[in-house]
């Protein structure tokens, strides 16, 4: 498989790792588009939320009991965005479901279509 987040969480390509388990991997995103600005991904490949299946929805409660704790490790310590991209008009440019965890400043309250 040719994904890069299968290869983030692999290994292969290296991450700023803010938290890892099981299920889950979150790192800090490369281009962030804030102060705080983290992805939290599943070890399982997911391409989007068109893809979840009703076994996946023990991993999506997970990362979502997770999200509190990950945005506090990444620095969003007064509020956080959490925002997941879904295809190509929505701007996902990673086939790999993910969450982006924004943060650590007031955030503008217009949607950016640069979040990828």
């Amino acid at each position: 498989m040719d994904c890069l987040f299968c290869k983030i969480i692999g290994g292969e390509v290296p991450s700023n790792k803010i938290y890892e388990d099981d299920m889950i991997f979150a790192f800090r995103d490369i281009a962030p588009e804030a102060k705080c600005h983290v992805l939290v991904v599943p070890k399982k490949h997911i391409g989007s939320i068109d893809e979840l299946k009703s076994e996946d929805g023990e991993i999506v409660a997970h990362i979502f009991s997770k999200i509190p704790e990950i945005a506090r490790l990444g620095g969003c310590t007064d509020g956080y965005r959490v925002i997941s991209n879904c295809g190509h008009d929505a701007g996902q440019s990673v086939k790999h479901l993910h969450f982006h965890v924004l943060g650590g400043e007031k955030l503008p309250l217009h949607i950016n279509g640069s979040m990828e």
